[in-house]
C-alpha cells in the first residue's frame, strides 16, 4: 500500500461499510488496471542488503527520485518512507525488508503498463546505479537470514512485527523476505464481482505455479518452487488464505464485509500516530468501545486501512486485487496483468474460466494451493496436472484479449505480453526451474549468481 488513508468520516453502521466497497462497482468503459510489483535492492559490490539510512541507502534513493520525479513526499516520523504522483495516481512505497514497491497509475490496457514500468525500472536504475545499488525481482530474498534483512522505519510495520509471532510461524518472512507482482482490477456491479472472485481464487495456485520464481531461501536451494506462496500457507490463516466462503451461496459484499470485520485489527491511526491495537476487534471500534482507544469511532479510514491488513489470495475493496505470484524478470511484470485482464474483462472469457473451475470443491482448490509451492505446473490435479489447467487458462485469456482489441503503434494486441508464461507452459519449467538449471550449471551452486546475471 502506498499510504494509509486519511478519511475522518465517522462510521455509523455496518451497512455504510458495505456502500464504502459496493461503491467500487463502474461501467466496463471504466475499467481500470493497476500493476503493482516489489523488488529487492542489494549492494552490487558485496551482494549485501540495502540498508534505510546512509549515503547508499533506501532513504538516498526515495530523496533522489523525489528530484528526479517531482511526485509528493510520504512520511513517517519525519522520515521518507514513499512518493505519490499527484497526477497520475501511482506511487512508490516501502515494505518491511526495504523491498521497493511501484504502485502503478490505473491505466487502460497493458501496453501502458508496459511503458509504464519500463519508464519505473529505468528511474530506478538512474538513482540507484551510481550508488552501488541494484534490484532484482524474485518471490523471496534468496540469500540474506531475517537478522541480516533491514528493518525501515514505518510504525505500522512496528506493529506488524509484534504481532505477526503470535499468529504464525512465517509472517516475519513474508513481511521482510518476499516480493510479489499484483494487477487490480475492477467489477461493475456485485453479480461481476461474486463472478471475478471466485474465478480469481480457484485459479490463483494456477498463477502461483506459473510465476513460480523463489527456489532459494537462507542461500540454499530448499527443494520448493515458490518459497514466498509456501511461507503465506503459515503466515496469519485468519486472514490469509483461499477465503472458501467466497463460493458459499448467497456471497456477496455483505458477506466480505463480515469476514473482514471478524479480522483482528493491527492499528488505529489518530493524526501521525499509530495506536497498536492488535488482536482488537474492528467491531468494538464501531461501538466506540476498543479498549485500545477507549472512546474513539471508527472512521473510513480506519475501515479502508483495517482492508489492506487482509491478506487473502484475492482482496476485495473498492477493486479486486490478484495477489499470488512471485516477483520475477520484467516481462512476468507485464505477463501478470495481462494473464488476469484477458480472464476477467470479456465476458465470453469470463463464462469461459468459470466452466473451468465451477465443479471444482474446496479441498480440491486447498489441495492446490498446498501442493504447488513445493510442485509448481506438475502438481497433480483429477487427472492431469496444474500445467493443463495452466494451458486452458491461457488460451481463455488469450480470446479475452484478442476480443478487447487493445492495439500497439505496431498494431499488436494485448496478447503478446503473455508469451513468457505460454513459453513456461510449452516448456514445462517454471522461472524457478530455470535457476536451478542455472545453479547446477553455470552457477556452480553460487546463489549469488542470481543477482550478477537476473538483476533488473
Amino acid at each position: 500500500m502506498a499510504r494509509d488513508a486519511s478519511d475522518s468520516t465517522i462510521v455509523e453502521s455496518r451497512d455504510q461499510l458495505i456502500a464504502e466497497i459496493a461503491a467500487g462497482s463502474k461501467p466496463e468503459s471504466a475499467f481500470r488496471i493497476g500493476t503493482e510489483h516489489e523488488k529487492f535492492g542489494f549492494n552490487i559490490a558485496d551482494l549485501s542488503p540495502v540498508p534505510y539510512e546512509g549515503p547508499r541507502g533506501i532513504e538516498r534513493i526515495l530523496l533522489l527520485m523525489e528530484g528526479l520525479l517531482g511526485w509528493q513526499r510520504i512520511e513517517d516520523r519525519g522520515l521518507i518512507i514513499g512518493l505519490a504522483d499527484p497526477i497520475g495516481g501511482g506511487a512508490i512505497s516501502l515494505e518491511p525488508g526495504g523491498q521497493f514497491e511501484l504502485s502503478g497509475a490505473p491505466l487502460e490496457t497493458i501496453h501502458q503498463t508496459c511503458r509504464e514500468l519500463h519508464a519505473h525500472l529505468a528511474q530506478v536504475r538512474e538513482c540507484a546505479a551510481p550508488l552501488g545499488v541494484g534490484f532484482i525481482g524474485l518471490g523471496t530474498s534468496p540469500i540474506w537470514s531475517l537478522a541480516e534483512t533491514p528493518v525501515m522505519p514505518k510504525s505500522r510495520y512496528e506493529i506488524m512485527s509484534r504481532y505477526m509471532p503470535k499468529v504464525g510461524t512465517r509472517g516475519l518472512d513474508m513481511m521482510f523476505r518476499t516480493c510479489t507482482v499484483q494487477v487490480n482490477l475492477d467489477f461493475s456491479s456485485e453479480a461481476d464481482m461474486v463472478k471475478k472472485m471466485r474465478v480469481s481464487l480457484a485459479l490463483q495456485p494456477v498463477a502461483t505455479a506459473l510465476f513460480a520464481n523463489s527456489p532459494f531461501l537462507d542461500n540454499r536451494a530448499n527443494g520448493l518452487l515458490s518459497n514466498r506462496a509456501e511461507i503465506w500457507r503459515d503466515t496469519d490463516n485468519e486472514r490469509s488464505g483461499l477465503i472458501p466462503f467466497v463460493f458459499d451461496e448467497g456471497f456477496g459484499f455483505e458477506s466480505y464485509v463480515d469476514w473482514a470485520l471478524d479480522v483482528p485489527m493491527y492499528f488505529v491511526k489518530r493524526g501521525a500516530t499509530y495506536h497498536d491495537v492488535a488482536g482488537q476487534s474492528f467491531r468494538d471500534l464501531l461501538a466506540g468501545k476498543l479498549p485500545g482507544c477507549p472512546g474513539e469511532r471508527a472512521t473510513l479510514s480506519d475501515w479502508n486501512n483495517h482492508l489492506t491488513t487482509l491478506f487473502p489470495d484475492v482482496r476485495l475493496k473498492r477493486y479486486i486485487e490478484m495477489r499470488g505470484a512471485d516477483a520475477g524478470p520484467w516481462r512476468t511484470l507485464t505477463a501478470l496483468p495481462a494473464l488476469w485482464v484477458g480472464l476477467l474483462y470479456d465476458g465470453a472469457a469470463l463464462d469461459a474460466a468459470w466452466d473451468l473451475v465451477k465443479d471444482w470443491t474446496a479441498e480440491e482448490r486447498q489441495a492446490l494451493r498446498d501442493g504447488v509451492p513445493r510442485t509448481a505446473l506438475a502438481t497433480p490435479f483429477r487427472d492431469g496436472t496444474v500445467r493443463d489447467i495452466a494451458r486452458e487458462m491461457l488460451a481463455i485469456s488469450r480470446s479475452g484479449l484478442t476480443a478487447r482489441k487493445r492495439f500497439n503503434a505496431d498494431g499488436v494486441d494485448e496478447g503478446i505480453y503473455l508469451e513468457p508464461l505460454a513459453e513456461t507452459v510449452a516448456s514445462g519449467k517454471t522461472p524457478a526451474e530455470r535457476l536451478l538449471d542455472e545453479y547446477e550449471t553455470v552457477w556452480k551452486h553460487d546463489i549469488g549468481e542470481v543477482f550478477r546475471r537476473h538483476a533488473y
